[in-house]
């Protein structure tokens, strides 16, 4: 039966990679790529880094394909619709590649940014594949370092505090509100950084973009001093070059004074 890989690869730095993600690396015959188009062809370029750093001897086939368009304007009511939609063509392309690009006894491979579990389709997407009944074949999962953990690391810091929760959301949920109970909260796919929203109150922000490759940025510091430094350099970066990837953690101090 066919077999695929879901690797995680870290956040960008090819030192990030687990040993025992270089070991699915070496069992994989066919790497699947998604293009994302010329903007981020950065993302693609690093994946081949990725290979060629641990896979010098070569042996594999790397198999592109563009990723589909996501209806970003999509909100409210409409915002869960469009994603399953967006996963459903995604679903369309694996399928495609798994069938035409992979034979019976070949394994194939999907280098997923981070760790597949948090904040990423491929997962779902293999699973709607293989709902289907169309081509059949056997997964395993490679855990990766993620953006989260990559951006404590490079800030010095924990996730959490001593006995007090933290949470993981996304900058549309950060908008309706700071979560209830929890002063540690780390903030992903945020496109219009709400975090400027809770600028007058007692925080402190680790933001981190490009975490882990040569384009990396890092600020730190309260929030209504690093916030402005922040949005400067957030937007500095996107006209650079196009596309940006963040991720920032906001530490609320109730009992300071």
């Amino acid at each position: 039966m066919r077999k695929i890989h879901v690797i995680g690869i870290g956040a960008g730095d090819p030192d990030q990679l687990t040993l025992q993600a270089v070991r699915a690396l070496r069992a994989t015959d066919v790497f699947f790529v998604l293009d994302k188009g010329e903007v981020k062809s950065d993302l693609t370029r690093l994946r081949r880094d990725i290979l060629e750093a641990h896979l010098p001897e070569g042996g594999y086939r790397v198999v592109e394909a563009r990723d589909p368009e996501r209806d970003r304007g999509a909100g409210g009511a409409a915002y869960s619709p469009a994603v399953g939609d967006w996963r459903s063509a995604r679903a369309d392309i694996y399928e495609r590649l798994i069938t035409q690009e992979l034979g019976e006894d070949d394994s194939g491979a999907f280098l997923v940014w981070g760790d597949p579990a948090l904040y990423d389709s491929t997962l779902g997407v293999l699973e709607e594949v293989l709902a289907r009944g169309t081509v059949a074949f056997d997964h395993d999962v490679v855990p990766g370092i993620s953006s989260v953990s990559a951006l404590v690391a490079r800030h010095r810091t924990g996730l959490n505090r001593v006995a007090r929760p933290v949470q993981i959301t996304t900058g549309r949920r950060l908008a309706e509100g700071f979560p209830e109970g929890v002063d540690d909260v780390v903030v992903m796919l945020d496109a219009h950084q709400t975090f400027r929203r809770y600028a007058e109150e007692d925080i402190d922000i680790y933001w981190g973009a490009y975490i882990g490759t040569p384009d990396e940025i890092l600020i730190s510091g309260p929030l209504a001093e690093a916030g402005p430094r922040i949005e400067w350099a957030r937007a500095e970066a996107r006209e650079r070059k196009g596309w940006i990837m963040d991720t920032y953690l906001l530490r609320r101090n109730p009992g300071r004074r």
